[in-house]
């Protein structure tokens, strides 16, 4: 987020719930509309469709949950962030919460390009929950994992194995076992529906759980990773940063 001019944010979101079937542009769409209810002081682009400026984050397949989602807004004027979140939560869809606002600093890196690690838990459909524990310990034994893609219209042979960091048993559910498993986003990312496919059993309800962004040696929650300095946070404001995240109780 450039931010020359403006006053950047960056928002924290769930989603849970049927809301987990709308696409990300109608997810867009519903935070543009949010911004207008809650008369955020919205900066747009130049030309002749000016647009908000908004970056989001990495995309989440449709029909996952999520309690880590980000996206980025510009401002044209600063604003208090800790009315935002509950703000911009009445005015969305049910199901899409806005759990934290953070300032961030003019030019902060893309999101897209600052997570480099996603968390997920995810249920595998099985009888037999030795069966899974099994299939795990083959695939994280194995020295590559190697996938066909569609990409651009061509197909694509990738291994993925080195992208997969963790991946273990978590629980159980009424159709199989839960797995936690954290992946890396570079040089190529790797989904639920991928280490399914590897395990050879079916994927049910996924969920993302966090994401983070990898510095010198430390791990961020995207939220806590370039806050805007305090000679620039308004008159009487806190900085945003690890203390001064708004959260909206659930």
């Amino acid at each position: 987020m450039r931010g020359d001019t403006g006053f950047p944010i960056r928002v924290r979101f769930s989603k849970h719930g049927k809301v987990r079937f709308i696409s990300h542009r109608d997810i867009a769409r519903a935070f543009e509309r949010a911004f207008r209810i809650a008369e955020l002081p919205l900066a747009f682009t130049l030309g002749f469709s000016p647009r908000p400026k908004v970056s989001f984050g990495l995309a989440l397949s449709v029909g996952f949950e999520s309690d880590a989602e980000y996206l980025d807004l510009e401002l044209s004027t600063d604003v208090d962030v800790e009315p935002v979140a509950a703000s911009l939560t009445a005015a969305l869809p049910e199901g899409i919460d806005v759990t934290g606002v953070a300032r961030i600093a003019d030019r902060a890196p893309a999101l897209q390009e600052a997570v480099s690690a996603v968390q997920y838990r995810f249920e595998i459909v099985v009888d037999d929950p030795e069966v899974a524990a099994s299939r795990i310990d083959a695939l994280l034994a194995a020295p590559d994992l190697v996938i066909t893609r569609s990409r651009k219209g061509k197909q694509v042979v990738e291994d993925v194995r080195p992208a997969i960091r963790t991946l273990q048993p978590c629980g159980t559910t009424d159709r199989g076992v839960l797995l936690a498993t954290e992946l890396s986003t570079r040089p190529t990312g790797v989904r639920p529906g991928d280490l399914g496919t590897a395990l050879g059993l079916p994927v049910g309800r996924v969920l993302r759980t966090h994401q983070w962004i990898e510095r010198d040696g430390a791990r961020l929650e995207p939220l806590e990773a370039d806050p805007r300095s305090p000679a620039t946070a308004p008159d009487g404001a806190e900085t945003a940063g690890p203390h001064a995240l708004q959260a909206r109780a659930s």
